[in-house]
């Protein structure tokens, strides 16, 4: 939204509130991220003060963090739901007890509880999965993130993995990654043993290439 009203807000003071409580401290916080500190770079320039208010109270705030765009592509399901070939499975053993928790709604669209199921057809779950990631409502989640917000209106078989995948494979997310490991410290050269064998060590290297062989 700076980007949006820029023309507006650039030598006004404005004022933001959020729910998110880290980013009140943003200005004296001492030790930022790369994602934070893109964002300094960004609200450098104007002049505004970062308050909290809770999500609940901030009603209006709070509902446009929400993902109601998550209604994308829930269009009524094309012929491709109808052909393939698991999901006309499951249809036929509808009634099952097995299956009590897949139903068909009075326009023949099949669902899993309350969640649309998607075709195991990789053009709409990549719109699916590009919209909940590289759209400017999503900025980027990660895979447990994305996955919690897609599994409200999507299901399909291995979802969770595909979404996992799809983030590692991400570009932009390998990039702004925050490096989270402590740093491994400066090399230690190993103790002179007294005497022969008193002191033994193996590496162990593997994923190395096969022989012409095989082995």
């Amino acid at each position: 939204m700076l980007k949006k009203w820029r023309h507006y807000l650039l030598g006004n003071t404005c004022h933001i509130y959020t729910d998110h409580k880290s980013l009140k401290y943003i200005f004296t916080q001492p030790e930022l991220n790369m994602r934070q500190r893109r964002w300094l770079e960004l609200i450098k320039d104007y002049d505004l003060e970062v308050h909290y208010h809770p999500g609940k109270a901030n009603v209006v705030a709070d509902a446009l963090s929400r993902k109601a765009h998550c209604n994308f592509i829930e269009a009524r399901p094309t012929q491709r739901q109808k052909q393939d070939k698991g999901m006309a499975h499951i249809r036929d053993e509808i009634d099952d007890k097995k299956k009590a928790c897949f139903k068909l709604d009075e326009e023949g669209v099949l669902w899993f509880k309350n969640r649309l199921v998607v075709p195991k057809d990789m053009e709409p779950r990549k719109k699916i999965l590009d919209e909940a990631h590289t759209s400017m409502f999503t900025l980027h989640p990660g895979s447990n993130k994305m996955y919690q917000d897609l599994k409200q209106k999507f299901w399909w078989t291995r979802m969770k993995r595909e979404i996992a995948k799809y983030v590692s494979e991400c570009d932009v997310c390998q990039r702004v990654k925050a490096d989270h490991l402590k740093p491994a410290g400066m090399l230690r050269p190993l103790a002179v043993p007294a005497w022969k064998w008193e002191d033994i060590h193996m590496d162990f290297i593997v994923g190395l290439p096969r022989t012409r062989r095989g082995v």
